[in-house]
Order: C-alpha cells, then sequence, then structure tokens
C-alpha cells in the first residue's frame, strides 16, 4: 500500500499530471487508495504547490478516465476480458457473481455506490460494460453525480488541513465512516423499494393468472353449454 508521504512526494515533483495518472491508476484496480490520493492532491495545495480548484478539476477528470477506461473495456471486448489476466485478478468468479446480483437487485443505482466502494468499484464498473444494458452517457451521468460527491471532498478537505496531518488524518477516517454509515443506509432503503417493487410485479402476476384462468373457465363453460343444446336438439 503507497503511503501518503510517498504520494505526497510524487505529487509536488510532478503535479498534476501525477495526480491524474495515479486516479486513472486506481480506475484500473491497482491498490492505490483513491480517497488518499484525492486528499494528498489537497494537501499539496494547501501547501501552496498547486491551486486547490485546478486540483479538484484534475480529481475529477482523473476518476471519470480511470472508470470510463474500464467501463468500455468491459462494453467492446465483453465476456473476454474477464479471461484477461489483470482483470482476472481483479474480477475473480465469485466477484462477477457479486456484482450480477447487485445489478439485478439494484439496477444503475449500483453505479452510483460503486464510487464509494473501492473493493467493488472496478468489477461494477466492468460488469456494466459487459452487460450491454448501460448506455456510456448513463454511466457518465451516474458516476459523475457520484464524483461530484466524494472528490471534493476529499481534495477540500486535504487543502484545509495540510498544515495539521493528525487533524485531517482523523478527519478522513470520520469521513470514511460516515460513508460507509450512509452507503448502508441507502442499501437498505434501496432494498426495501425492491422488495415492494417484487411484491407489487407478483401480486399483478397473480391477477393477471386469476383473470386468465377465469376466462378459460367463462370459455370452457359456454362450449359445453353449447355442446349440451346442440346434443338437445339431435335428440
Amino acid at each position: 500500500m503507497i503511503s501518503l508521504a510517498l504520494l505526497e512526494s510524487f505529487f509536488t515533483q510532478y503535479g498534476y499530471a501525477a495526480v491524474f495518472l495515479v486516479l486513472v491508476a486506481c480506475g484500473f484496480g491497482v491498490p492505490i487508495p483513491e480517497d488518499i490520493t484525492l486528499v494528498t492532491g489537497g494537501i499539496i495545495a494547501g501547501l501552496g504547490y498547486a491551486d486547490v480548484h485546478v486540483m479538484f478539476l484534475v480529481g475529477m477528470l482523473g476518476v471519470l478516465v480511470g472508470d470510463g477506461m474500464m467501463f468500455m473495456a468491459g462494453k467492446t471486448y465483453g465476456d473476454k476480458i474477464l479471461r484477461f489476466k489483470p482483470v482476472a485478478r481483479v474480477m475473480t468468479p465469485k466477484r462477477y457473481a457479486q456484482v450480477q446480483e447487485k445489478f439485478d437487485k439494484y439496477g444503475n443505482w449500483v453505479l452510483f455506490v460503486a464510487r464509494f466502494l473501492p473493493g467493488l468499484r472496478t468489477p461494477i464498473f466492468i460488469t456494466a460494460g459487459i452487460s450491454g444494458k448501460v448506455s456510456f452517457t448513463r454511466f457518465l451521468l451516474m458516476d459523475g453525480f457520484a464524483a461530484l460527491i466524494s472528490v471534493p471532498v476529499w481534495v477540500y478537505l486535504g487543502d484545509y488541513g495540510a498544515s495539521n496531518r493528525d487533524w485531517l488524518m482523523n478527519k478522513v477516517h470520520q469521513f470514511q465512516y460516515g460513508l460507509f454509515i450512509l452507503i448502508g443506509i441507502g442499501a437498505v432503503v434501496l432494498g426495501y423499494f425492491w422488495w415492494r417493487k417484487r411484491q407489487r410485479i407478483r401480486f399483478y402476476h397473480r391477477k393477471l393468472r386469476e383473470l386468465r384462468q377465469q376466462r378459460q373457465a367463462l370459455r370452457a363453460a359456454k362450449k359445453a353449454e353449447r355442446a349440451q343444446k346442440q346434443t338437445q336438439k339431435e335428440v
């Protein structure tokens, strides 16, 4: 795991380009914490080595390019990409099944939540591309909306706490825990609405079956009645 001090040294020396490249690498599933990368970008801005507002834009561009490349890789190559060794390390069969289950359960909202799930982010974006059910525009909107929440939080937090690292890291951990709690609450809410939707669908299907059965019984009764009348005429 790359430390904050190492990232700070690298970013101080190479500036915005370094931040952008590391964020794109995060999108590829490289084990570098995206939140720490963004916080470090904010730190060097707070120390005067960069402009914090430009760093925010670089952060947005980096995460969207990295995520978009994973999505397009899945969309372009389909299931074949799962045989590519670097992808296979990130997208294990078990993880692929978990992601597919989440898509079936929560739909496109998984793309929004994925931005806050480091371990599942890359597999989810690849799976979204493989599925062919999500357009690039919709993907970009969902991922971009989530990035507009996470990226400024980390960048501006790093800028504000650049001179007090203990306070900063404490706040980073607090924000991380807070995000996980919000995601958990959101998952429960989405799960409830998903369950309600399933219940309504089952209710409508049951009613349709009952209507079909009633119509079939009515047609059978009319047919039997006509047959009985025909028999009486023949007698």
